[in-house]
């Protein structure tokens, strides 16, 4: 029994591992992207990419470091990256976050 939870253990570990360089990569080339993307729609869409990998990043870390702390973390970092989506498409759409003007 222990022999399987072992191999379980570093099925797991060398999984985390794996995902952990690919969403690295990920980052890296979504770094690239919101450097130099040609508009700014494209640099939204890999903004908001790169705070999905982040999220991503903490669950894996959450994984491998056994502890629920960084649950409240990938919370605080999905409420953020929504907010930020909403005030950069508003910002895209219209020109302005808010629209004082009510008429």
């Amino acid at each position: 029994m222990n022999s399987l939870l072992n191999v379980t253990e570093n099925i797991i570990l060398i999984a985390t591992i794996i995902s952990i360089t690919a969403i690295g990569i990920s980052l890296i080339l979504l770094v690239y992207r919101i450097i130099s993307g040609p508009t700014n729609v494209d640099r939204a869409v890999a903004l908001d990419a790169a705070g999905m990998n982040m999220m991503g990043m903490a669950a894996l870390m959450a994984i491998m470091i056994p502890t629920t702390k960084l649950n409240d973390v990938i919370l605080l970092i999905g409420v953020l990256l929504f907010i930020g989506t909403i005030g950069v498409a508003k910002y895209l759409e219209k020109g302005v976050i808010i629209d004082r003007d009510l008429d």
